[in-house]
């Protein structure tokens, strides 16, 4: 018995940190982290935004060095071989996060889902062998065991941000890891992708394969963890041990137990039927943005089907539907971004033929992921947030002082000051959708396009930009929110809009709101 799990053991990698530092941009991020993965343990890693909980699983897959001259190492086993660098086993560890899914966008790597996939089992970035039949039926099974065989002959840019999760884990499986490390694996996806996702972890948790999952969120604590730990300010603060329960009394007792993972409950509460009308009575109700019969492509996809839509001041749009539904296409055309083809129009308030879009844009606060994924890294995030006072990816010349001074001020608003003059190369997922909260309300916005806004978010900051949001919406801040999560649904929301494969499912008042 102890001999077949040494072997089973042997046949995958065992990870050793000790006293192990890591600073970026002269700033402590690890600060002494002792941690040890061997096989068959699962791991659950939780903590705040700005925690380094990706930098510590970046540090585990060989991506990023500890910082020298503080006497941590980092050691793995793998095959009765010990390894003081990752060169040896880097290629056996799968790596799986926000960063690596915003590769592909910020690169354009726009290959077929079947070729992405293809890349895990070839262990390379980009496509660089045609698809052979012995791939292609490896990878057909991988994506029918996520319940996306249909994505296999699409594009990758044309797929929603969760459809893109799901290939992307389909990709780390066929690499065949022997270590597997997961950032925020049900970020952004619907209920039933997150289903395929805990039943594929579950499937795992059958082998010795050892894994880490990071996570927010007390409904994201998959039933199959073994152990828990607690990164706080670049320190392990608290570990568990879950073996010895049943597979749901661990889950539990993680889900009290984290505290980063409980959100509160709502911030304010929900707007009156007659303050809602008297708001609208004192609004101006001609159209902002008026879509009739729009047809929308992207990258030869047709992602959003006679559409019909007129959004008025005052308005509080909530826009749900599954992944690949067309929630995002819908946030960027409305933006801008997507242009509705010929036949249908789409009119924006003050915008006639000859005058720039971006007039209107300007008076747009916007988040969505795609927006997090195509900004210079090396920009600072000052600058960042400057840039949304001329609706702008970067900057074009120098922010003025001015403009510097108001980003300070909507980084003050949004809690987070101490960023200022920080890379954009150097914040956490959550510290990086903080900052682009800011740079949507550097200006006084008329029009809030938020597109899962609150994905990747701790329960402090979560609370705190729900906040934010709602005194905007309370002001008569035209909203269109779109949201996987029913808790996440706007208590001021005065419009639904359901999408399903790119058509209207339901377009008129508010129906339910929990």
């Amino acid at each position: 018995m102890l001999q077949n799990r040494a072997a089973a053991g042997a046949r995958f990698i065992d990870v050793e940190l000790r006293g192990v530092f890591l600073n970026l941009d002269a700033r402590a991020v690890l600060r002494g982290v002792d941690w040890r993965i061997r096989p068959g343990q699962r791991w659950l890693l939780s903590g705040p935004n700005g925690a380094g909980k990706t930098q510590l699983l970046k540090l585990l897959a060989g991506d990023v060095w500890p910082t020298p001259g503080h006497g941590g190492t980092r050691r793995y086993r793998y095959r009765g071989e010990s390894f003081d660098e990752p060169y040896g086993v880097k290629e056996e560890i799968a790596y799986l996060g926000a960063e690596r899914q915003d590769r592909y966008e910020h690169y354009d790597w726009n290959y077929r889902v079947e070729h992405i996939v293809a890349t895990g089992l070839h262990r390379t970035d980009i496509p660089l062998a045609p698809v052979s039949a012995l791939d292609r039926a490896r990878i057909a099974r991988l994506l029918a065991q996520l319940h996306i065989a249909s994505l296999a002959r699409r594009r990758f840019l044309t797929l929603s941000y969760g459809e893109r999760r799901l290939v992307l884990l389909a990709r780390a499986l066929a690499w065949r890891p022997k270590l597997l490390l997961l950032d925020e694996l049900f970020s952004g996806l619907d209920a039933p992708n997150r289903e395929r996702a805990a039943y594929c972890l579950q499937r795992l948790g059958t082998s010795a394969l050892p894994w880490v999952l990071s996570t927010h969120l007390a409904a994201d604590v998959p039933a199959v963890a073994t152990h828990w730990c607690q990164l706080e300010a670049g320190r392990i603060t608290a570990r568990q041990r879950l073996t010895g329960r049943s597979p749901q009394e661990r889950a539990r007792t993680v889900a009290i137990t984290l505290r980063a993972a409980v959100l509160p409950a709502r911030t304010s509460a929900p707007m009156s039927a007659r303050a809602r009308k008297d708001r609208s009575a004192r609004a101006d109700r001609s159209a902002l943005i008026s879509l009739r019969r729009v047809n929308v492509w992207r990258e030869g996809k047709l992602v959003l089907r006679d559409l019909s839509l007129e959004i008025r001041p005052g308005d509080c749009w909530l826009v749900h539907g599954a992944n690949g539904s067309g929630k995002s296409s819908l946030i960027q055309t409305l933006y801008g971004d997507l242009g509705a083809a010929r036949g249908g129009s789409l009119v924006r308030a003050g915008i006639e033929p000859g005058v720039p879009l971006q007039l209107f844009q300007r008076r747009i606060g916007l988040i969505a992921p795609e927006l997090q994924a195509i900004y210079p890294r090396d920009l600072r995030v000052e600058e960042l947030v400057a840039s949304g006072l001329s609706a702008s990816i970067g900057l074009n010349a120098a922010a003025h002082s001015s403009a510097l001074a108001l980003a300070r001020r909507a980084l003050r608003r949004v809690g987070a000051p101490s960023l200022a003059t920080r890379r954009v190369r150097s914040l956490s997922y959550g510290q990086l959708r903080r900052v682009l909260f800011a740079r949507a309300f550097v200006h006084t916005p008329d029009i809030l396009l938020l597109d899962e806004p609150y994905a990747g978010l701790d329960a402090r900051t979560y609370a705190a930009l729900r906040r934010l949001v709602e005194q905007a919406m309370r002001r008569g801040v035209t909203t269109v929110m779109t949201t996987h999560r029913v808790n996440d649904w706007p208590m001021l929301a005065t419009h639904e809009l359901e999408l399903g494969f790119g058509r209207m499912i339901y377009c008129g008042p508010i129906r339910k709101n929990p």
